[in-house]
C-alpha cells in the first residue's frame, strides 16, 4: 500500500521548518522544494497530482497552499505581493500545534461567515483562499491543452512557442516515429552560441517519470547538444534529478505551469484586458 500524502494541517510544522532553513522566507516555489528535500516523501506522494483535469498541481503542492493559508489566518506567516512568504515574530515563539491553529482560524471563519457571509471551507479541502489557487485561466488552459487539442496541434503549438523563444530552423518530427524525437530547433544565445537541441512533447494529465527522461536521452544520445522535455502535466522529482544527472547530456524541463506561464508572455492564445478607470476632476470644472 502506498503512503498517503500528508494532511494540510501534518504539513503546518515542516512548512515553517522549511521557512527557517531558507532563513525566515521564501517564494512558494522555494518553500515546496524545501518541505520536499527535508521530509523526504516518496516519488509516489510526490506524484500525486490534486485534480489532473483542471491542472498539474500537486497534492503537496494544493495542501502545503492550504497551510500556508491557515498558518497566516493564525498570524504565524505573512506574504507580500511578490509572492514571498516570510514568518512573522510571533512564529519563533514557543511550540507550533497544528490543532490550535486548525480550531482558531475555523472559529475564525464562522465569524467571518456569520457577520459577512464570506470565509474559507471548514474542510480545508476545497477552493484554495489567498490567491494560492490555480487561477481560471490555467485551468481552462490546462483543458484545451490535454482535451481538446490533437498531439499533431500540441506539436505546432511547441514549435511556435519555440520560434518565438528565438529557436531557428525549428521542425516537428514526431509523426515520422523517431524513437521518441518529436522535433529539432537551434537556440541561439545573444546571437553568439547555438546549441542544437531535441525536443520532446507530452501532452499528459499526469507526472513524467525518471524512466521517460532516461528513455527521451538514450533517443537523443549523439544527436543533439542539449534535450528540452515539454509536459502538459508535471515531472517528479526522480525526473528532475535525472534530468540534471551528472555526466549525462543535459535535459531543460518544461511542465504545465512553465508551459502556461510562457504562453501568457509571448501573447500566444492569452490576452490580457484593460479596464479603463473614469474619473471626474471637481477642481477642474470650478475653474470653467
Amino acid at each position: 500500500m502506498s503512503p498517503k500524502v500528508p494532511t494540510y494541517d501534518q504539513l503546518m510544522k515542516p512548512l515553517i521548518r522549511a521557512l527557517q532553513a531558507l532563513g525566515g522566507s521564501g517564494s512558494i516555489q522555494e518553500i515546496y522544494d524545501k518541505v520536499v528535500e527535508q521530509e523526504r516523501f516518496p516519488d509516489d506522494v510526490l506524484a500525486e497530482l490534486h485534480d489532473p483535469e483542471k491542472s498539474n498541481q500537486t497534492q503537496i503542492a494544493y495542501r502545503l497552499a492550504w497551510a500556508r493559508t491557515y498558518l497566516k489566518k493564525y498570524g504565524l506567516l505573512e506574504n507580500s505581493t511578490r509572492g514571498i512568504w516570510s514568518l512573522t515574530r510571533r512564529a519563533e515563539a514557543g511550540e507550533l500545534d497544528p490543532q490550535k491553529v486548525v480550531q482558531f482560524v475555523r472559529a475564525l471563519d464562522k465569524q467571518e461567515r456569520d457577520s459577512k457571509g464570506t470565509g474559507i471551507a471548514a474542510d480545508g479541502d476545497a477552493a484554495i483562499s489567498e490567491g494560492s489557487e490555480e487561477p481560471e485561466w490555467k485551468q481552462k488552459l490546462h483543458l484545451i491543452l490535454t482535451e481538446t487539442l490533437t498531439p499533431a496541434s500540441f506539436e505546432r503549438l511547441v514549435q511556435r512557442v519555440l520560434r518565438e523563444s528565438g529557436f531557428t530552423q525549428v521542425e516537428v518530427t514526431g509523426r515520422s516515429g523517431d524513437g521518441g524525437i518529436d522535433g529539432r530547433g537551434i537556440a541561439r544565445i545573444h546571437g553568439l552560441m547555438s546549441f542544437h537541441v531535441l525536443f520532446q512533447c507530452k501532452r499528459y494529465k499526469g507526472s513524467v517519470s525518471a524512466g521517460d527522461i532516461r528513455d527521451f536521452r538514450g533517443a537523443m544520445m549523439g544527436r543533439a547538444d542539449k534535450g528540452l522535455f515539454i509536459t502538459t502535466g508535471a515531472f517528479t522529482p526522480a525526473a528532475v534529478k535525472e534530468a540534471t544527472r551528472d555526466g549525462a547530456p543535459p535535459i531543460d524541463l518544461l511542465d504545465g505551469n512553465d508551459l502556461a506561464e510562457k504562453l501568457r508572455e509571448l501573447g500566444i492564445g492569452i490576452s490580457t484586458k484593460t479596464v479603463e478607470v473614469y474619473t471626474v476632476d471637481e477642481t477642474w470644472f470650478s475653474t470653467i
